[in-house]
């Protein structure tokens, strides 16, 4: 099992993905209320992420992520050098969403040549996400858990997942993961980007 990540490089990713979000918004010339009418996130909140004042939760993450047609690895990446072909443990991508219970590794980080990622995810007990739309519609997901119980629901209909389970879908709406158990648990997410 993996160990934790310290503070300062929680801070060095937090300031860059802070930068890069800022930077998307100019891109497109829109202003804070233009995205906070697109996302559905206050200007307050948008402008405090952009500053790096805080750090962004993995719903609000995800809102940002529709908005800019890119899944979570994808905006992740983009903070990070350019991927190399092997990624060894230590070196991955490491996000995490403290308040929300969650820590996301990107295993194989996104490469604009490939459409296919690995993930792993640990949630701690009691966590539990919504993500209110997905971040590319159509992606196809491919969810194996590794240790623990998950309960994930996809479009309304829930799946309870034990260790060695396996649940594949095309995310077409909102889901959800929740930790079930006393217990975190840790899960390999296979995306596919249609």
């Amino acid at each position: 099992m993996r160990d934790s990540v310290p503070n300062m490089e929680h801070e060095g990713v937090d300031a860059r993905l802070a930068a890069r979000l800022a930077e998307l918004r100019a891109e497109r010339g829109w202003s804070l209320g233009e995205l906070a009418e697109l996302s559905g996130i206050s200007r307050s909140t948008l402008s405090r992420a952009e500053r790096a004042e805080i750090s962004p939760t993995a719903a609000l993450l995800n809102r940002l992520c529709a908005v800019y047609e890119r899944t979570m690895s994808q905006l992740l990446s983009e903070v990070e050098a350019e991927p190399a072909q092997l990624v060894r443990a230590v070196d991955q991508a490491v996000w995490a969403d403290d308040d929300a219970g969650f820590m996301r590794w990107s295993v194989s980080p996104p490469h604009l040549g490939m459409r296919g990622e690995l993930v792993e995810g640990r949630l701690q007990p009691g966590a539990d996400i919504d993500y209110d739309r997905p971040p590319v519609p159509g992606l196809e997901q491919h969810i194996w858990v590794l240790e623990g119980a998950l309960e994930v629901t996809v479009l309304g209909e829930s799946h309870s997942l034990r260790t060695g389970d396996c649940l594949r879908y095309r995310l077409w709406g909102a889901s959800r993961f929740r930790c079930l158990g006393e217990q975190a648990v840790r899960y390999a997410l296979v995306v596919v980007k249609p």
